[in-house]
């Protein structure tokens, strides 16, 4: 074999092994789309670069970035005017206070008493006062009925609704109590 022969079949090998990893050659020639990446999980599993920050970034190659969601802060999703932390209750108790759409479903989510041992003296449905659908804040109101408590101190459980059950998805503010 002359050495033509052998540096043309290397050349052939060459470009056919560049041709399989650039093209997918079962799609008429095209090159491969790159994966799309819409969300920060998608970023990372991408193989794409995290910056040290929080909440963490992921920045593709093209310069796009994605912000990791991490769950917030309950406080910052509902606000109890009444009644205060530490404040003594009887039953039944009028609840009020404004929390954010997202916090309901079907315009309710659950209040419960409990004492100091976490024992659950009674539960109770905060209403909303207004347009629930929304990422605003929203008044409601709850009254709970709840059986004494032989401790001094519990604690009210502002509890996120849930109706997938799902536990990524729960959420709750808890606010120190006291019983007469």
């Amino acid at each position: 074999m002359s050495k033509k022969f052998v540096t043309v079949i290397l050349l052939i090998a060459v470009l056919f092994v560049v041709a399989i990893l650039f093209f997918d050659v079962g799609r008429g020639g095209e090159p491969s789309p790159a994966p799309v990446v819409s969300n920060f999980e998608e970023c990372v599993a991408a193989g794409n670069p995290i910056l040290e920050s929080y909440p963490r970034i992921c920045r593709t190659l093209e310069g796009k970035t994605f912000t990791e969601t991490t769950p917030a802060d309950p406080a910052t999703i509902v606000r109890v005017t009444a009644p205060k932390p530490n404040d003594i209750i009887v039953s039944p108790v009028v609840i009020t206070g404004e929390a954010r759409g997202l916090w309901f479903f079907e315009a309710s989510f659950p209040v419960r008493v409990l004492d100091e041992n976490g024992i659950e003296l009674g539960v109770g449905i905060a209403q909303a006062k207004s347009d629930w659908m929304t990422t605003n804040f929203v008044p409601f109101e709850a009254t709970v009925v709840f059986r004494t408590s032989t401790t001094t101190f519990g604690t009210l459980v502002f509890q996120k609704d849930n109706p997938s059950g799902l536990p990524e998805h729960d959420a709750e503010l808890r606010i120190p109590i006291r019983f007469k």
